[in-house]
């Protein structure tokens, strides 16, 4: 907020000396972020040295990988799904597929789109709320002059900000369409992706089951088909225990999966055709267009099935690390797949008939039930790196307002970063469930891969080109660079993949439908709601008549929380509740929770205060800061942190204000005792209810979205004093109806 209007809000207005000796007026937020902006915050990689890294590369291991690393078990069948038509057709699918691994899990996500994380936390959520920090293009109106103090918010940006920046920037702001556009696209990229943690447990375990069919000729479709539900629903079970323990539990059954197909496609080279290699040679990507015309174009969704899971990079950096990421992916599993690939393509060159079951195919004889048993183990493992985003990126939308309320449990006290959510995690199971009775086999399932990991790669190739003109200040040359080389090369594997939208392409976008519809409701609701609000909020001056007005006896001993979500200005709930119930404690905090576009906000820069006059009122305002990875439960009650830090904002409201006078000081240690007297009296929690209901005249949409959508999403999930661990004993409920 501007002084001028902490001023005229009647908040508390401090004298203090600057170098000139002249007095200068500040809020109480500003001494308050300007104290704590001092602290500094988080590094954006974090820290603990080597032997952390090693550990979390390791963990990433059997976290992130898992779907990349076990590609190999379907890719080469999804291409060629009406067999080999010509020897060399093998050197030109080979040669993309070689050129698409290199180019986008490595050149594009490892060594650019890992750089832009939100202070270690990856995602279509952490690009949007980048783009959100440098420019204005949220649509709640809560922004304040103090979010820019926190020290994760303070972008590292170049001096030379040149004219193209600014100019995008303003056109960014000032347009309602892009803004709209911009959380459009978010939601979509994190539609998509959940859409991915559905499908890819799917594939991977049918995948890996279909190798019973090559060594038993008895076994059955519904057989492997029921197994891999059982499997399913074990691999979602055991989710609660949390990415730690799971990733230290899978990581060496991948690392073991990774020596493994990197050893006999290394033996399959050797054996079969050593001059395979030849493939790097991208004359034979051009041959094989030019031989197959159409039918190379429509093989290009089969070809995008080598690099799935690789949106998990990015989405799981903030369980892991920048740095544990990279190290894993050129150190393992880059290599690997290249290996595994490149033996494939050799034993097919001899085999070319044997396509169909390409990887169990290629195993040698004494090593085939091994490697079955360890490829069921990968594909089961496979299914948790995009659970584990899902898990992620849900947790971010939840902290944005764009997704109804969920219980977020953070399972490790090491890694913050690392997060279950119980009511998605069965979601998801019983989506994986249905799929795969419903689909059957892998083919149908892979065209419907194909398109929800294509798109969400575009989405975030679109949002990394617009961090590159707004933050990194790229040189021009480089943008037209990557849009020209990596973007286009995303397009036209998009344009394929859609190709087969009504041989099972059109599941993702039905997902995404459906989420992209809970999302908007919740979401469009939350802002109306807000904006409501907004409209009708008291005053600090208005409160001040009201207690004067309302009360005619002595107030009552102890302390009184009132929650609310506004920021700017005291909810119009409270007038309600004082014309209802004409008491009030003898110490009043209004109270409210606010999301800022970054993934953690610092704990001593958390609450920021501000006195609502006359003194005497002891009535205050708390903004209470979070990012979207802050955990909003922690172990030291809420209430126990938000007293003490009112302790020492009234102590140093006081100094400021007297400097160095002794009646002042006296004056706050007295209000301090107070504060401290009305807490141990007792806390209540007074928590806002609000029923929303359409305007009269609203027209039928409308009344639809808020009367019956809204109000289902918000009966059947969790309410507020749930999310933030609010004691029932202490917690009265304070109802009222916004006609919106």
């Amino acid at each position: 907020m501007s002084t001028d209007a902490a001023t005229e809000d009647g908040s508390t207005a401090a004298a203090a000396l600057s170098l000139d000796k002249r007095p200068r007026r500040y809020d109480s937020f500003d001494i308050e972020s300007n104290r704590s902006h001092k602290r500094g915050g988080a590094a954006a990689d974090g820290g603990g040295g080597w032997g952390v890294l090693v550990q979390l590369a390791f963990q990433s291991i059997g976290v992130v990988y898992g779907d990349l690393g076990t590609s190999p078990l379907y890719v080469f069948a999804g291409i060629f799904s009406d067999g080999i038509k010509h020897e060399d057709d093998i050197l030109g699918v080979l040669s993309l597929i070689l050129y698409t691994l290199t180019l986008i899990p490595v050149v594009k996500y490892v060594f650019i789109v890992l750089r832009a994380n939100d202070n270690g936390d990856g995602g279509t959520f952490a690009l949007y709320s980048l783009i959100c920090r440098y420019a204005k293009v949220g649509l709640i109106p809560s922004e304040e002059e103090e979010d820019q103090n926190v020290s994760n918010f303070q972008l590292e940006l170049p001096n030379n900000r040149n004219q193209r920046a600014s100019k995008l920037k303003s056109k960014l702001e000032n347009s309602v369409f892009a803004k709209y556009m911009l959380l459009f696209a978010t939601m979509l990229g994190t539609s998509m992706l959940i859409g991915d943690g559905v499908l890819t447990p799917c594939i991977s375990v049918l995948s890996s089951m279909g190798g019973l069919k090559l060594a038993a000729k008895a076994m059955t479709q519904d057989t492997i088909v029921w197994t891999s539900v059982g499997i399913l629903i074990f691999l979602f079970m055991i989710q609660r225990f949390g990415t730690d323990k799971v990733g230290y539990t899978f990581a060496p059954v991948l690392t073991l999966w990774f020596l493994l197909i990197s050893g006999i496609g290394l033996y399959n080279i050797i054996k079969h055709d050593p001059l395979v290699i030849k493939a790097i040679n991208p004359k034979y990507i051009v041959e094989y267009f030019m031989r197959n015309k159409v039918d190379a174009w429509i093989s290009l969704g089969g070809v995008v099935l080598s690099i799935t899971g690789t949106e998990a990079l990015f989405a799981d950096v903030g369980h892991f690390s920048v740095r544990a990421i990279q190290i894993s992916t050129c150190g393992l599993v880059y290599p690997s797949i290249i290996l595994a690939y490149i033996g494939q393509a050799a034993y097919l060159r001899k085999n070319m008939s044997d396509v169909g079951m390409a990887f169990y195919a290629s195993i040698p004889g004494p090593m085939y039930w091994p490697m079955f048993v360890v490829a069921v183990l990968a594909s089961i493992i496979a299914s948790q790196s995009l659970i584990s985003a899902t898990f992620s990126i849900v947790q971010q939308s939840l902290s944005l307002g764009c997704f109804p309320r969920v219980k977020v449990v953070h399972t490790s006290t090491k890694y913050p970063g690392q997060v279950y959510v119980p009511e998605i995690n069965y979601l998801l199971m019983l989506a994986c469930v249905f799929v795969t009775l419903g689909f059957r086999d892998t083919i149908k399932i892979g065209n419907a891969y194909g398109i929800a990991v294509v798109f969400v790669m575009a989405l975030t190739s679109a949002f990394l080109v617009l961090i590159m003109i707004l933050i990194w200040k790229t040189h021009v040359v480089l943008i037209l660079a990557y849009a020209f080389t990596i973007f286009a090369l995303e397009l036209l594997y998009l344009s394929s993949v859609l190709y087969k939208f009504d041989q099972g392409g059109y599941l993702p976008l039905v997902f995404a439908f459906f989420l992209m519809s809970v999302m908007y409701v919740w979401n469009d609701v939350y802002r109306k709601k807000y904006h409501f609000e907004l409209d009708n909020k008291i005053s600090p001056k208005k409160v001040n008549e009201i207690i004067k007005d309302s009360i005619s006896h002595e107030r009552l001993p102890g302390l009184a929380i009132f929650y609310s979500e506004l920021v700017h200005g005291i909810p119009p709930i409270f007038k309600h509740y004082i014309a209802n119930v004409p008491v009030i404690h003898s110490v009043l905090v209004f109270v409210s929770f606010k999301s800022l576009p970054i993934s953690k906000v610092p704990l001593e820069e958390r609450f920021l205060f501000r006195r609502v006059q006359p003194n005497d009122l002891q009535v205050f305002r708390c903004v209470v800061r979070y990012g979207y990875k802050d955990v909003r439960n922690e172990e030291e009650p809420f209430e126990r942190m938000l007293v003490e830090r009112l302790k020492d904002f009234i102590r140093e409201d006081y100094v400021i204000m007297g400097v160095e006078n002794e009646e002042l000081k006296d004056e706050a240690e007295m209000d301090v005792e107070e504060l401290d007297k009305a807490w141990r009296r007792g806390v209540v929690h007074m928590v806002g209810e609000q029923e929303v209901v359409a305007a009269k005249g609203a027209n039928i949409v409308k009344r639809v979205m808020i009367d019956y959508a809204y109000d289902f999403l918000k009966k059947n999930l969790r309410q507020s004093n749930k999310v933030f661990d609010i004691p029932h004993k202490r917690m009265l409920k304070v109802g009222m109806t916004y006609e919106l």
